[in-house]
């Protein structure tokens, strides 16, 4: 286990602790042994037939950890479980899921208390009033609707085919994120925010207060400190509800002493913040929370971290485990991927398709690692898609602005959802709006509108190019007279597809590669094959194939930065550096070496890679 951001032991040091961003004391987590249902058409959990079997919560009933093991499920599941719990006199209770797919409905002893559509975002109830009096035993109950085949809700990777196809893994149906209850005062910080501005060398702080008005005379203390070092304490009266200021740090200049303070994957340099909601000398609530100093910017071309050139060097994740399908096994296993992807060369990851784990973030905040967030794809374009995937998005910035590890928004991939972006106006307004959209929301960080190619508004120009032969991928994107970008614009389809639309041509941005590769490992003991983008016939052959695209890629001078598809095989899709169990397909430190572009000696085996029909 890596160490805590925190020197002194929390209860929010619990590995199951599902929100470090705005930790409070009390807490409880309710994973574990839950009873389970299928039923369809049933209005209220008194009306289920027989709960006759259990689940693990949080493993969705489609995964082997769930002990239900089952993907033939129908549309509708419940889930019921006792609490033991006496109210308390200005004290309330929140009910919190992390994310549960696809529609849920939540009673607490038989009383409805609400309902959430969204399959990868948080929602929570208070249901203190819910609680029948004068019992120390509750029970919640919980209806979870997905359908199977609903393509205009975002599902991401799930497939909507009774088996997993092409590239589409097992469906996720119902809770596949922490369940937990936290008791909160009455009047309390119902949001905190910090944001950095390394332009100013100030932070942004915002609190919001939720709760009765009683005309008290309030106040908010903030602290900030990294280790032994204190950086700022501060009261601010609280007016109308909420807390708005700018922290002015004291600017080192440009000694080391700045740079120690900026977080990077190379020095992840976390603040500590404690927030008190404060009547007169009351502490009425206590968030423990955290951010960093660090900027990200676009300037010529290039990327920039903290107004530095940064060549991202990322790897497509897809966040699936065998097991367990998209929840994560523990928490040591998301501290392994990253500690893996670190190993590997990487200093970020493309999360694909998936809104992850707040954990893994954290994790990645504490250990540096970036982060592209990309929105689960729909995929049919009707109005409930749009506002489906609208709703969905704001909530998925919301959650995770506050994460220094994120540095770019990617709400389409490869015009999944927006299927005709070329011919169809709307298509290309959808893609337009959500991109405002998220640079009004988040100013701070690029957003690449739809990525992959089919360019129409967006802050880095991504391609997706599966070319197998590093020479011919070299001669493509290589800065060469007569050649370069401008050519490669022009000429280049992957997969049949132009980078740019013609209303929408290259505009100076940055030109990351963000999927090449995707090459499988085929030996004589595997059973069935293996299925990639191009396949190898020994872990030698891999290595070579992966040595020489990733030298194409560094000597062809054109790109901002590269996404290699993939870190680990997921399912039937086979072209993973490491297994599915997280075992390297070849010597670490040359995946490392090839990563970082350090020259080594040609590979004695030769590469005789074959080659496989792209599939997105």
């Amino acid at each position: 286990m890596a160490p805590s951001l925190w020197p002194e032991t929390w209860p929010t040091d619990h590995p199951d602790y599902p929100r470090r961003r705005m930790q409070r004391r009390e807490w409880q987590s309710l994973n574990g042994i839950w009873e389970f249902a299928v039923a369809g058409g049933v209005e209220h959990p008194s009306a289920i037939p027989a709960w006759d079997r259990q689940i693990i919560v949080p493993f969705a009933p489609e995964s082997v950890a769930s002990g239900i093991d089952d993907r033939t499920l129908g549309a509708d599941v419940w889930y019921r479980r006792e609490i033991e719990y006496t109210r308390r006199e200005d004290v309330r209770l929140l009910l919190h899921f992390g994310a549960v797919d696809y529609r849920a409905r939540v009673w607490v002893d038989g009383r409805f208390v609400g309902q959430h559509e969204g399959g990868h975002t948080p929602f929570w109830f208070d249901i203190t009033d819910a609680l029948k009096k004068n019992r120390e035993v509750h029970e919640i109950a919980v209806w979870a609707h997905d359908e199977p085949q609903g393509l205009a809700q975002p599902r991401g990777k799930q497939d909507w085919q009774d088996e997993p196809h092409s590239i589409w893994y097992p469906r996720t149906t119902g809770i596949w994120q922490t369940v937990w209850l936290e008791e909160v005062p009455s009047r309390r910080l119902s949001d905190v925010r910090l944001t950095s501005h390394l332009d100013r060398w100030t932070l942004g702080f915002e609190a919001r207060l939720y709760g009765p008005d009683r005309g008290e005379d309030l106040r908010v203390r903030l602290r900030l400190s990294v280790g032994d070092r204190l950086l700022a304490d501060d009261l601010y009266d609280v007016q109308e509800e909420e807390v708005h200021r700018r922290v002015a740090l004291a600017d080192p200049g440009i000694d080391d002493s700045r740079n120690e303070l900026l977080w990077s994957p190379d020095s992840p340099t976390l603040i500590r913040a404690e927030v008190w909601l404060l009547d007169g000398d009351q502490v009425m609530d206590e968030i423990r929370s955290y951010t960093a100093m660090r900027g990200v910017n676009l300037q010529r071309g290039r990327m920039l971290l903290n107004n530095r050139p940064y060549p991202m060097r990322l790897v497509l994740d897809q966040g699936y485990w065998p097991d367990t399908l998209m929840t994560p096994p523990s928490e040591e296993a998301l501290i392994r991927d990253i500690e893996l992807t670190k190993a590997a060369g990487f200093n970020g990851v493309r999360k694909h398709q998936k809104v992850e784990d707040p954990r893994y973030l954290y994790w990645a905040d504490v250990l540096g690692l970036l982060v592209w967030e990309e929105m689960p794809s729909a995929y049919r374009f009707t109005r409930d898609s749009v506002e489906r995937l609208t709703r969905e998005w704001v909530e998925v910035i919301d959650r995770d602005s506050g994460h220094p590890c994120i540095v770019v928004w990617v709400p389409f991939n490869e015009s999944w959802g927006v299927p005709d972006l070329p011919n169809v106006e709307k298509h290309r307004s959808f893609v337009q709006s959500l991109y405002h959209l998220t640079r009004t929301l988040d100013p701070s960080r690029p957003v690449v509108g739809n990525d992959g190619w089919e360019s129409t508004a967006t802050d880095i120009l991504t391609i997706h190019d599966y070319e197998s032969d590093p020479a011919r991928l070299l001669a493509r994107y290589a800065r060469t007279p007569g050649g370069g970008l401008p050519e490669a614009l022009r000429s280049a389809f992957p997969a049949g597809r132009v980078i740019t639309l013609d209303e929408h041509p290259h505009d100076g941005q940055p030109v990351v590669l963000s999927e090449f590769g995707g090459i499988a490992c085929r030996t004589t003991d595997e059973p069935g094959g293996a299925w990639g983008y191009s396949v190898t016939g020994s872990s030698q052959e891999l290595r070579a194939t992966y040595e020489q695209l990733l030298s194409a890629v560094h000597e062809s001078e054109m790109f901002a930065g590269f996404c290699y598809t993939q870190l680990t095989d997921t399912f039937q899709e086979a072209n993973g550096l490491f297994t599915a169990q997280r075992e390297p397909k070849f010597d670490i430190p040359a995946m490392h070496r090839a990563t970082r572009g350090v020259r080594q000696h040609p590979a004695e085996v030769p590469v005789e890679a074959v080659d496989r029909e792209p599939t997105s």
